[in-house]
């Protein structure tokens, strides 16, 4: 094995020992996306709700019968996100945990920027990986403001820096109460390459925000 391919599996190893335990990651996320809370609440049109039917279901494929995964990718850094259904198309940026041991939030000033969070696999990886995002500011609504519009089968597409795009099949939409949040069942490894997208979500005050998150499950279907 040369130099540089013991190199980067050093990075790798040295990579994986920061990395979070899930368990750990789980409360600390339920605690961080109460960040994503900037949004007013404000317009005349709240953002969509997912609908009860859109609830993830474990086994088979978002679309029925057999799902296929193609094959985990290895670690690649996150660079961009895109959504046709709901028309996002925005840049990540690497987010980690604050002074304060919660998840950072992208800056709400840029509504058309979400965040990767680092403490996790990244998109295409063995494992779950995790993009957050404002669903508003105090100007308008954010980059995944129509997240809860998402149905069972749209795809959510991750390109890498490695020249590959990670393809996600969504399988459930659910908004989930802050204070009631299922971190296990939300965080938890599958097994194979999983994606979820969160944002705020659920009702909402001037005094606490919104009360929820609305989470994307998704699984990896394509490399292209």
């Amino acid at each position: 094995m040369s130099a540089s391919e013991l190199s980067e599996l050093a990075e790798e190893e040295e990579r994986r020992r920061r990395r979070a335990p899930w368990g750990v990651i789980a409360l600390v996320l339920l605690t961080g996306l109460a960040l994503i809370r900037n949004g007013s609440g404000e317009f005349d049109i709240g953002p969509p709700q997912p609908a009860s039917a859109a609830a993830a279901a474990d086994g088979g494929s978002a679309a029925g019968g057999l799902f296929r995964a193609p094959a985990p990718l290895p670690f690649s850094v996150a660079d961009r996100v895109r959504i046709p259904t709901i028309q996002v198309d925005a840049p990540l940026m690497p987010v980690g945990l604050d002074a304060d041991g919660w998840v950072d939030a992208p800056p709400p000033e840029d509504p058309n920027l979400a965040g990767w969070f680092t403490g996790a696999v990244a998109p295409g990886e063995k494992g779950t990986a995790v993009v957050v995002g404002h669903v508003d500011n105090l100007r308008g609504p954010a980059v995944f403001y129509g997240l809860g519009a998402l149905k069972k089968g749209n795809h959510v597409e991750v390109l890498r820096k490695d020249g590959k795009t990670a393809v996600f099949e969504i399988y459930g939409v659910e908004v989930f109460a802050k204070n009631d949040f299922p971190g296990d069942r939300v965080y938890a490894s599958k097994g194979s390459a999983e994606l979820r997208v969160i944002t705020c979500g659920g009702g909402f005050s001037k005094q606490n925000g919104y009360d929820g998150n609305v989470v994307v499950f998704a699984r990896l279907a394509e490399v292209r």
